[in-house]
């Protein structure tokens, strides 16, 4: 998997809150999701492979340490979905239901 995210990598991704990453992250595993659903296997390969590397840019951030079983769990339930037999029965609604809490919390942060 080719880095996409150089800029967030070099230190950037841990200037954000754990809220904000998960933002972040949804709207990666949203455009998967909205490209699956359009038939478009390839960009919905791509916007899946940007949403795992910022889950593990957050994995890897010293801060979310007490976070992390919650965080490695999601990336399984993710991978599963995505990319194997989707054994956890996830929908696109779950998933888009999971992150749109972080969207909001991150915007209420904003204002």
């Amino acid at each position: 998997m080719n880095t996409q995210h150089k800029e967030l990598s070099s230190g950037r991704w841990q200037k954000l809150n754990f809220i904000e990453q998960m933002a972040n992250i949804g709207s990666e595993v949203e455009r998967a999701i909205s490209w699956r659903k359009k038939n478009k296997i390839n960009y919905s390969q791509m916007a899946f492979d940007r949403a795992l590397e910022l889950l593990d840019l957050t994995v890897a951030d010293n801060k979310n340490i007490r976070r992390l079983k919650e965080i490695l769990r999601i990336r399984e339930m993710m991978v599963d979905y995505f990319s194997f037999d989707n054994i956890y029965h996830s929908t696109a609604e779950q998933w888009q239901k999971y992150f749109y809490s972080f969207n909001y919390a991150a915007r209420l942060r904003q204002n």
